[in-house]
């Protein structure tokens, strides 16, 4: 398997470090008994929701506009089973099958 670095493999990656740090940065203001700690709370619980939710949107738009199929589409209607493949209308049917 390669190990090549993709646009959507950076962006997941800088989420997640920036998810790591925030909550380090946090932690340290609340171990110190600083006095901006309840807002860096604040903001790490809005992060901890925002960030995903922002890198899913931009894997979702990268793979739009680039027409690849990624993680971040969404294939409610669809059979797992069926992911990937040829959609069943478009296949030709058996006229002699009842």
């Amino acid at each position: 398997m390669k190990n090549k670095m993709t646009v959507k493999r950076v962006a997941a990656l800088l989420a997640v470090v920036l998810l790591a740090a925030l909550y380090l940065v946090t932690l340290l203001a609340a171990v110190f008994d600083t006095t901006v700690a309840g807002s860096l709370f604040r903001i790490c619980l809005i992060c901890t929701v925002a960030l995903p939710l922002l890198t899913w949107i931009f894997i979702w738009i990268y793979g739009q506009t680039t027409g690849k199929s990624t993680i971040a589409d969404v294939h409610l209607l669809e059979d797992p089973k069926d992911y990937g493949k040829q959609n069943k209308q478009d296949e030709p049917q058996d006229k002699d099958v009842p």
